[in-house]
């Protein structure tokens, strides 16, 4: 599962999404839940967010949240990747609303947020939940620069051609120079790297098995 977010200025508060199974297939409940006490308790925190695979597509528990980030300037917001869904929380999760409008499509796994820059966040669509590959079989990262309410393509210097492979939940990060790095790692083993905050990529490193994880670390 994605990793659970402390609250800044407030240690007992976290959010983070829990469930089994692994990015491949089986994780259909995994969703979020809150605390305000260190972890001595948990709440379910997924109002606004759809589980279109349940009788009840709106429950209180059972949604499939595959990854959480946390605003670089505001602690109240988060931003989440669902299994068909992305969505923002202004109130630390304890609502949700859509911010999939702008997007080829909603499906997707990592979310990946700024670290210094306010409603700056990162995303990779993929067709379907049954269609694990690029929308339009295309290599793009999908940047929002205003929390959500539109997306740009992001493109310069990808693979121009047919693209089929996937990038998972903890596949994708951001470092914290100025500008930001952002990078991401591909099911094919391929990991790319932008040094201007995703306006331009380069291949760093190819050949390798299934990219699962992606951290930057200055060395």
């Amino acid at each position: 599962m994605g990793g659970g977010l402390r609250r800044p200025g407030h240690p007992q508060r976290a959010a983070a999404p829990a469930g089994p199974g692994p990015d491949g297939g089986g994780d259909v409940h995994r969703r979020v839940y809150r605390t305000e006490d260190a972890g001595a308790s948990w709440t379910p925190g997924n109002t606004g967010i759809r589980a279109y695979f349940l009788p009840d597509e709106w429950p209180e528990f059972g949604q499939c949240v595959h990854k959480i980030a946390r605003d670089a300037g505001n602690p109240e917001r988060l931003y989440a990747q669902n299994h068909h869904g992305v969505y923002r929380s202004d109130d630390d999760g304890r609502t949700w609303t859509s911010i999939a409008g702008g997007l080829p499509s909603d499906f997707g796994f990592p979310m990946v947020a700024h670290p210094s820059r306010p409603g700056v966040i990162y995303a990779f669509p993929l067709i379907a939940d049954g269609q694990r590959y690029p929308v339009d079989h295309r290599c793009r990262v999908y940047r929002s620069t205003d929390a959500g309410d539109k997306w740009e393509p992001l493109s310069v210097g990808l693979p121009e051609g047919p693209f089929h492979p996937s990038v998972l939940r903890d596949a994708m990060c951001a470092d914290d120079a100025d500008p930001a790095g952002v990078y991401f790692g591909t099911r094919s083993g391929e990991v790319y790297a932008s040094r201007d905050e995703g306006n331009s990529w380069s291949l760093v490193a190819a050949h390798l098995p299934d990219v699962l994880c992606v951290r930057a670390a200055e060395v």
